[in-house]
């Protein structure tokens, strides 16, 4: 309804379009306190990065002595592969003078023997 310029709303007019603003105002007050629900304080929010930073300084931490764990274990292993390697070598050499060894020496025998009963 429009209002004829120059003429004065009735009370029941302005009782009404007050009515209608105090509605507005009831919902959009709603709407800004459910916001205000999600919203936190900066205590808060500083208290929760806080605890994050600790967190992550924890988390830190921990993976430089696992780091520095690791090394370790690679450094063992690397030195048991060398002695691995030290006891092959040394296994090679006892079966070169347990078994070669005795073999040359009998083939010099026979051949020593050989030449003995040759002459």
């Amino acid at each position: 309804m429009s209002i004829p310029p120059g003429s004065e709303p009735t009370l029941w007019e302005l009782h009404r379009a007050v009515s209608q603003l105090r509605e507005d105002l009831r919902g959009d007050l709603a709407q800004l306190a459910a916001r205000l629900d999600q919203v936190v304080t900066q205590d808060v929010y500083r208290a929760d990065q806080r605890t994050i930073e600790q967190r992550i300084g924890q988390v830190e931490t921990g993976l430089v002595s696992l780091r520095g764990e690791c090394e370790q274990i690679t450094e063992r292993v690397e030195q048991q592969r060398r002695e691995d390697q030290a006891q092959v070598v040394a296994t090679r050499r006892l079966v070169l003078s347990s078994f070669v060894a005795p073999l040359l020496v009998m083939v010099v025998q026979l051949w020593l023997a050989s030449r003995g009963t040759a002459q």
